[in-house]
């Protein structure tokens, strides 16, 4: 079997779990701060809070922010509902909103038609690792006086016109879920220049208290442990060779798949690190037959569009693109530790299917 993904561990990851077993001490600390400083570094930003899920960093993202209710944030519905369902958590409604057919992220005409007097801000989400257009989009919120709040959870590393993701809005907000380009098990973390906003954010994650039983504000316990914060602090260090290898295999893809698959363009304006190849063949359930014959692994992301799920149904969003791609799209493997036969034997089962 020729999985779609799978985290990749090594004698690193496990010598410094065993480190922290060996020390006693599990909660946050000494791992975790040092992992926020590297990735902080990684997005170019002066801070970075280590959560314990990105859903997480989401969540006390937007709280941080003071977003609440009666407010509305503009979303993508082609998206894992975590980035609506954080919105709804604040007590806030989602807005959602269309996406370009060919980088499947959400467009500054789209955002700017969307903007009402309530609305508090808008949540990009770099899909698939590919960056969205933060430039229009953060000149779009300035004009109207909103924030951008960026959903990063599958863009490790990525950037647009030279500039991290994560770097852009008031906050970004990552996933280290096993499935993502790195991984701490479980994880997240929130990014932000905004010192003020980031000490929020570790209150919110500890119960409110800078000092234990000391409790400042009403919080929740969101904090990383320090297996985790073992784990990323090696993981981010493969970071760079697993991206170059994710765009060499992308690059593979596009002068050896047949275009009649939906072969999705190379990023113009930014650094895409392919968390996923997605592709929009002319009949998926034949493509997937072929892959299921050949024991590759792929995924439907995502089959059923955000604003169709039973808590949002209904929303009134008129969204063509989004409909259209989720009856399309299907990832096939781009991870790093792909074999070069087993490229091989990806593009020929899926040329062979589309022929």
């Amino acid at each position: 079997m020729i999985d779609l993904s799978h985290p990749i561990i090594g004698d690193d990851e496990r010598a410094a779990v065993d480190a922290v077993l060996s020390s006693g001490n599990l909660a946050t600390g000494a791992r975790v701060a040092a992992f926020e400083n590297a990735f902080a570094g990684l997005c170019g930003v002066e801070h970075a809070v280590a959560l314990g899920s990105g859903t997480a960093a989401l969540h006390l993202g937007l709280m941080a922010c003071g977003v609440g209710a009666g407010d509305e944030v503009i979303v993508p519905s082609f998206t894992f509902a975590a980035t609506a369902n954080a919105v709804k958590m604040c007590g806030a409604n989602p807005v959602f909103i269309d996406i370009d057919p060919a980088t499947f992220c959400i467009t500054a005409g789209d955002v700017e038609a969307a903007v009402s007097d309530r609305t508090k801000g808008v949540m990009p989400v770099h899909l698939y690792g590919h960056p969205a257009p933060m430039s229009a989009i953060v000149e779009i919120a300035d004009s109207h006086g909103i924030d951008v709040y960026e959903d990063a959870a599958q863009a490790h590393g990525g950037s647009w016109m030279g500039r991290n993701v994560g770097s852009w809005g008031r906050f970004g907000a990552f996933s280290f879920y096993p499935t993502k380009n790195m991984t701490t098990g479980e994880g997240g973390m929130v990014t932000t220049d905004d010192a003020d906003l980031a000490d929020r954010v570790r209150l919110l994650r500890n119960q409110g208290m800078q000092r234990q039983y000391e409790h400042e504000i009403v919080g929740l316990n969101g904090r990383m442990t320090e297996i985790e914060g073992a784990l990323g602090l090696v993981q981010i260090g493969h970071l760079p060779e697993w991206t170059d290898a994710r765009i060499s295999n992308a690059a593979h893809y596009r002068e050896h798949l047949d275009p009649e698959l939906g072969i999705p363009p190379a990023p113009q304006h930014g650094t895409h690190v392919y968390h996923q190849f997605t592709i929009r063949p002319p009949d998926r359930d034949s493509l997937t037959a072929a892959m299921d014959d050949a024991d590759i692994g792929y995924g439907i992301y995502y089959p059923v569009p955000t604003h169709r799920q039973p808590p949002y149904i209904d929303s009134s969003a008129d969204l063509p693109v989004t409909e259209k791609a989720a009856s399309q799209v299907v990832s096939i493997p781009v991870r790093p530790d792909l074999t070069s036969k087993e490229l091989e034997l990806i593009v020929n089962v899926l040329n062979e299917a589309v022929a």
